[in-house]
């Protein structure tokens, strides 16, 4: 019998094992190192290269031979892959010298170094469990982060010290504080110059930020886990950078603003790019190294919030900066002071500068994200077929990754300098669905909507149980050209249900008056826009839609949606699953939350429209509310509190508590279980 689909989601990571992943090209474009588990159920990452002259694949490293227990992991480690959302292990992220010559990594918490043309792989020494291990560009130096310091371990001698050791318990050197990792997508707190001689290091000191206390009630033997948590309004760690040399010498680079966003260590400029508390400024500032003085390069502002950007800043080899900002009604690349990107097509990120090309992706139909490369004259097109792209450039070699609704997984592809393509195999595993989705728009505001039905259904035949199946939450898109974004909404479908994906106002592609539509309410928009797509489907399928058994189903900002909405909208939605959901943002982060809502202290009201807490007298509708105890993102006490709410106005709902579970549900026998629960619950509470 063949494995079900719940159970097979689970073992490979909803499908993410055996694919390629975290490409570096060799300056002249001859190897391609990579990532990738040696099948779609292995769970361990191993290292690879592939040599674009002769296309032979070559394993560089398997953290098996290296005897090394990955599950023995140093707490920063773990909090590092909860917030880049990691569910491998293993090799999960290496770094190299400036000619791919030589390698480093992390590995159960011991540092380990590899010569990458013959594979030799050693172990070196270090005071304590390794953290974030960054190669130095000459491949002389391993810096890495140990019980808060920043260290470096010299290849050549053995040496090993810290440059900066942390002067309480709550800083650290070297490392993201939680909201850099969690909100700006910042994984990396320390930056070698060009010259190997010197690193730019952020310290981050906690002590300012309020504690919170997570325990696992299932297993009350065990201490709750401190941690330090800043909630909207409330104190954010204090950072601070220096220049650090590796000859002990120390220079203060001072900034002003609440927030680093990015810093950037190039031959061009050592760039720090700061943003305010209130997110309506974004500054790029040149850094002197050996003095520290900032010269302000360019200041991004915005009435709503300004953006953070990945890839940028970056320069090509006259020097000219590369950076994305919103111009005239678009997201726009800029090449020195100049837009050159029409506004019309959406910059999603800056992949890649290889000397005067730069590498990026952006939509103009927002279900799609091409690539296109600007070569100093002219904007090309790179993807020609409809899909969503991603992809690395560098020696004139490009690393292509291809998925659309026409095919199964990830197909990547390194194209070489005469045009030979070479493929890197997926080692993924087979969903075995038979997807049945159509894209397209739909509702007052030509919403993007992807309408999800069973394989088996013939159309006007007979009307289904409809399933939203949102995250509509800002910054973020489910409605793509690609089969792996609807793997569990086709299961859904599978079950007898007719499955809705709509993006609603605040998610991005469509530019930037449809994002800062949410701003001061993330609840209205978003729920309306959900109704708006339900029924804009509904004139499209008139036979196939039963509109008086209409379920949502969703996780985090998918989860305050749902719960909102039978809340809200009990006569639209007769029944909402939601996960992990944000009940309350006074108890979610500060960056996040205050882009949309502001300071709660001065819009108390926003506050409480956009919660929940207000509402659950409303609740006429079943409602299972799912959370991870273990969870440090969406912590366990939003539905709790909300659970509490319901209780107090006499409200009947369900809650299923997860012990030790975090925000990603990692665990094989919970995300199967999950899935199987809510199917379940939905049909009873529909009288399907």
């Amino acid at each position: 019998m063949s494995e079900s689909f719940p159970r097979l989601s689970a073992r490979t990571r909803r499908f993410t094992l055996g694919v390629p992943r975290g490409f570096t090209i060799s300056p002249d474009g001859g190897k391609v190192v990579f990532l990738r588990t040696k099948s779609g159920t292995d769970p361990v990452t191993c290292l690879w290269e592939l040599d674009t002259e002769t296309h032979v694949e070559r394993l560089v490293i398997d953290p098996r031979t290296l005897d090394a227990d990955d599950g023995d992991l140093p707490p920063e480690e773990r909090a590092r892959r909860e917030r880049s959302r990691e569910q491998a292990g293993g090799v999960v992220g290496y770094s190299t010298d400036s000619s791919v010559t030589r390698a480093a990594f992390a590995l159960a918490g011991g540092l380990y170094v590899t010569d990458l043309p013959n594979g030799d792989t050693r172990r070196l020494e270090t005071p304590g469990a390794v953290i974030d291990p960054r190669i130095s560009p000459d491949g002389q130096r391993v810096a890495y982060v140990s019980g808060g310091a920043l260290r470096v371990h010299t290849l050549a001698t053995g040496d090993d010290h810290a440059l900066a050791e942390p002067e309480s318990p709550t800083v650290t050197y070297g490392l993201a504080e939680f909201i850099a990792a969690e909100e700006m997508d910042r994984m990396r707190g320390h930056w070698w110059s060009p010259s190997s001689d010197a690193l730019l290091v952020e310290r981050a000191d906690e002590a300012p930020v309020h504690t919170w206390h997570i325990a696992d009630p299932a297993n009350p033997d065990r201490p709750a886990t401190a941690q330090r948590y800043p909630a909207a309004g409330t104190p954010n760690a204090v950072t601070q950078l220096f220049v650090l040399g590796v000859d002990g010498s120390r220079v203060a680079v001072p900034y002003e603003d609440e927030y680093l966003t990015t810093a950037a260590w190039s031959s061009h400029a050592l760039s720090i790019v700061t943003m305010s508390r209130d997110q309506k400024s974004l500054r790029l500032f040149a850094v002197d190294p050996a003095t520290g003085v900032s010269t302000l390069v360019r200041e991004d502002t915005d009435p709503a919030w300004v953006d953070v950007v990945a890839g940028v800043p970056a320069h090509l080899d006259d020097g000219s900066l590369v950076w994305v900002a919103a111009a005239d009604g678009g997201n726009r690349l800029f090449v020195g002071d100049r837009a050159v990107t029409p506004p019309t097509l959406q910059v999603r990120a800056v992949l890649d500068v290889d000397h005067d090309s730069v590498l990026f992706s952006a939509s103009g139909d927002p279900t799609e994200i091409q690539l296109w490369t600007w070569d100093g004259r002219s904007l090309l097109p790179v993807s020609t077929r409809s899909g969503v792209f991603s992809g690395r450039m560098s020696g004139g070699v490009g690393v292509l990754t291809e998925q659309s609704l026409d095919a199964e997984g990830v197909s990547t592809t390194v194209v070489r300098r005469d045009g030979m393509a070479i493929p890197i195999p997926s080692l993924a595993e087979r969903p075995g669905l038979d997807l049945r989705v159509s894209l397209g728009r739909s509702g007052r505001r030509d919403l993007s909507t992807a309408v999800v039905l069973p394989s088996w259904h013939e159309q006007g035949s007979r009307k289904l149980p409809v399933l939203m199946d949102p995250y509509g939450g800002p910054h973020a898109q489910r409605v793509l050209n690609r089969r792996g974004g609807y793997l569990e909404s086709q299961w859904f479908a599978e079950q007898g249900f007719a499955v809705i994906v709509a993006d609603g106002r605040g998610t991005p592609g469509r530019g930037p008056a449809f994002e800062r539509a949410v701003l001061n309410d993330l609840a209205t928009p978003p729920l309306e826009d959900q109704i708006d797509a339900l029924q804009g489907v509904a004139e499209q399928y008139p036979d196939d839609l039963d509109l008086t058994k209409v379920a949502i189903r969703g996780w985090s900002f998918g989860g305050f949606l749902a719960a909102l909405a039978v809340l809200r909208r009990p006569d639209v939605f007769h029944a909402a699953v939601a996960g992990a959901p944000v009940t309350d943002w006074r108890l979610y982060d500060t960056c996040y939350t205050e882009r949309y809502l502001g300071h709660p202290d001065e819009q108390a009201d926003v506050y409480d429209n956009s919660s929940l807490f207000g509402d659950a007298a409303k609740l006429e509708r079943p409602l299972l509310l799912i959370h991870g105890l273990a969870d440090d993102n969406v912590v366990a006490a939003h539905t709790l509190r909300l659970s509490s709410a319901l209780l107090a106005a006499g409200r009947q709902h369900s809650v299923l508590p997860l012990s030790g579970v975090t925000h990603m549900t990692p665990q094989e026998v919970v995300a199967e279980n999950l899935l199987l629960l809510q199917v379940e619950f939905l049909k009873r509470s529909l009288g399907v």
